[in-house]
Parts: structure tokens; sequence; C-alpha cells
């Protein structure tokens, strides 16, 4: 399981630098940044502008370069997001809420221009090879109307795009708002809920054996969502009330469809297709009322891993690095907003991101998961202490795997009042776990 950042402010600003270093420093090996087509293309294509080559006069790639030097410098890889077309590549306009969606043909015609930029062959241009095909096209605020065979198009064109630049190239679909939002006379933004998007967008029929509904494959290598749950319904192990809505507990649905969609030959891939979270976070009290504790949304960080990598899920990108300001709803951040970046002040949720620990105890066996900072091989020393004070002793030595992923089930007497914690080299110590659920 790889980790992976995505601060838009941050990511775009001033602070761009030390940001991401930060976000390195939290053990994430991936940046996911905004490329917003229309700060890139000419707001009108001159004469003799060939979308294709990004050379062409009127692209300015300026901008979106030093961004992407700046996480590759820290020792990211950047997750390129596609979006936000020039006024003339728009086919539906946008509107003062919806986001319009753009003509396909002009959409492949930049992804070519994007993928042959960042193709390593261009002196002084980094080589990029991970680009995702908008954000949350099931909600009308990003892309509208909202069209799952549209939207497959977009995929297509994009994939056809980079595959044709580099075959190794990677394309992330999906990247879906987890829930179906009703038109209505009142509000002019509407989504369609996950599931029922996925299923169009695949040609599959509903059900625990789906079959094939059309003969128009999508071609793509990575599927992602972001499973936000809401604090009241339970935290990392709730599932969505509603059908066809996707939290962190419904994980697994999805999985199916996506697996369904492979085996079908609906999805077409030259790889293992992988499943990302692209987006997820919680928000923290303080600053925001009516959200977790912050040691709450601490043991939510690492359940929440634990949860996505239970479900398959091979990277998980936290939204924001530090909280944005007030009265902004987003205070999800690993660090508390600080006007300068070096001197905000984590939270308990940036050591358990970097250095997810959780324990489950059984009648006398503890079950333990980890993934330590470097992710890669290490011996890990799980270590108890019985009540909040006390020595801790190692009670297990466990090897962590290539990824740096540790599991076991450790033959262990305890009780409620038991906590128990991971150690390993180069992590440094994962927060207290309390074997009193909820804790």
């Amino acid at each position: 399981m790889a980790t992976a950042i995505f601060d838009p402010e941050l990511f775009g600003g001033s602070q761009a630098a030390t940001a991401f270093a930060r976000t390195r420093a939290a053990g994430a090996t991936y940046a996911r940044l905004n490329v917003n087509w229309n700060s890139i293309a000419p707001s009108t294509p001159p004469a003799g502008f060939v979308a294709t080559d990004p050379t062409s006069p009127g692209y300015t790639w300026d901008g979106v370069d030093t961004v992407v030097e700046a996480a590759e410098g820290a020792g990211l890889t950047p997750i390129l997001d596609i979006s936000q077309p020039p006024v003339w590549a728009y086919e539906t306009a946008p509107t003062t809420v919806n986001g319009g969606s753009p003509n396909v043909a002009d959409l492949g015609d930049f992804a070519t221009a994007l993928a042959t930029h960042y193709d390593g062959l261009t002196a002084g241009v980094p080589a990029e090879h991970v680009f995702q095909v908008w954000n949350e096209p099931n909600l009308s605020l990003y892309m509208s109307p909202v069209s799952a065979s549209k939207y497959r198009d977009m995929v297509n064109a994009v994939a056809d795009a980079v595959h044709a630049v580099d075959p190794a190239n990677l394309v992330d679909a999906g990247g879906l708002d987890p829930y179906g939002h009703p038109k209505s006379k009142k509000q002019e933004w509407y989504a369609i809920a996950p599931l029922a998007f996925m299923r169009s967008l695949l040609c599959l029929s509903k059900g625990s054996h789906p079959h094939a509904t059309c003969s128009n494959p999508i071609h793509f290598d990575v599927w992602s969502h972001h499973p936000y749950t809401p604090y009241i319904n339970g935290g990392p192990f709730a599932r969505a009330k509603v059908p066809d809505d996707v939290e962190l507990g419904d994980l697994p649905k999805m999985r199916s469809v996506l697996k369904a969609g492979v085996r079908l030959g609906q999805v077409v891939s030259t790889q293992p297709i992988q499943f990302w979270v692209t987006e997820f976070g919680w928000n923290t009290n303080p600053p925001r009322k009516h959200s977790p504790s912050l040691a709450l949304a601490a043991r939510w960080t690492a359940e929440s891993m634990h949860q996505m990598w239970l479900s398959g899920v091979s990277l998980v990108t936290w939204f924001l690095l530090d909280d944005l300001p007030r009265p902004s709803y987003y205070q999800s951040g690993l660090f508390f907003h600080s006007s300068s970046v070096d001197q905000a002040r984590a939270k308990p949720m940036r050591t358990a991101f970097r250095f997810p620990f959780v324990a489950y105890r059984h009648r006398s066996t503890v079950s333990v998961w980890g993934r330590d900072a470097t992710s890669d091989n290490k011996l890990v020393a799980v270590q108890r202490r019985q009540g909040k004070k006390g020595l801790w002793r190692t009670v297990a030595l466990v090897r962590s795997n290539g990824y740096g992923i540790f599991r076991a089930t450790v033959k262990l007497k305890t009780s409620k009042t038991d906590w128990l914690r991971a150690v390993a080299p180069g992590s440094g110590t994962s927060l207290a776990f309390s074997l009193t659920s909820g804790s």
C-alpha cells in the first residue's frame, strides 16, 4: 500500500517545495496534482496551433512544470489529474454551479500533448507516467451533464493518447464522489450514485452475477474512488445507508464490480488493474466542531487504512496536508493551519498516516496489522502496556513484507485496558492503540 497527499492550495502555491518535503516526510511517495488544461492551453488557439504538439505556440508549461519538478525533487511521484478545459474545448459549457464537459477529441489531443511533454525526452522536463481523468465525474459540479457514456469516451480518448506515447503510462479512471444526489428545483447540482455510475460506465447489469449490457469496453489501468464517510455514520467500518453509495465499508462491493468488469472484458488494460483511493480524510475537533476528537481521528486514520487495504486498495491519498483556514469546512489536514507550512503543528493523525497500526482483541489472541513508514522489509516489535501508564514490553516480533505491510495473530492474554503499539527501524513508534474499541 502506497500513500499520497492531495492539497491543491499548498501544492500550487509559493510554499509548494516545503509542502512536498513535508508530504514525503509523512511517508507518502505520491502527490496528486491538478493539471488545469486551461492554464496550459491558449485561451484562443493561434494560427497554426497543433493541439497534440506540446511545443506548439500557445502552450505554456512553466506553471505546471514548476509544481511537477518540486514534487519530483521531494521524491514524490505525481498523479496528474486532468480537468478544467479552455473555453474553446467545451462541448457543454459550464454554468454558475455545474462544470460542463469537454469535447472528447480536444481532450484526446491535449492528453497527447501532456504525455509527450512528460515523456522524459525533453531536456529539463521529468518523465511522468500517471494520468487521472477528471475529478468526481458522477457529480455535476465537476462534469455536466453527468453521463457515464460520455465519461467512457473521455477515458478512452485519454488512454489511447497517453498509451500511444508510452504503453507503460497509467490511466486512472473514476475518482468518484461517494454519494448520489437527486436533481431538484431548489438545487442546481446533482450526482449519480457511484455504483450506479460505475455499472453504466462498465456496461454491467445489477446483481451478484452481472452480465455485460454493451460491447463498448473502457480502457484504463487504475480505478479510483473517494470513500468519504460521515462521522455520525460510525467511522471506518460504516456502510452507506442508500444503495449504490460507497463509503469505507462498501469498498468491497465496488471492487467486486470492478473485478466483474475485468472478467467480462468490459475493462481493458495491458497490466493488472489497480484499485486506488485518490481522496479521503477525516475532519478533526479541534478545529471543527461536530468532528471526531484528535485522538479518535488518529485511531480512525489507522483503521481506515487497514480497511482500505483489506478491500484491495493499493494507494491511499489523504486530502490536505494542512487544514484550510476558517471558515472552510475542510479541516482534514495532517497539520493544523498555519500561515507558514514549516511552522504548522502536526496532529496525531500525521503519525497514524505515516505509521498506521491496529490491534484487535480476541479471546486468547490479538490480531495486529500495520504498515511501516519506510515501506520495506523490517523487523517490527509489537509492544504492550497494561493500562494508561506503565512500561512498554515487547510481546512479539513481526517481519514486514517488501511493501512495509506486517500482520500477525499474537497469542496473548489481554484485557480491555491494555494498549499495543509497533516500533520499527526507520519508522520510530506508532501511536498507541487501545484494545477498547473506539478509544
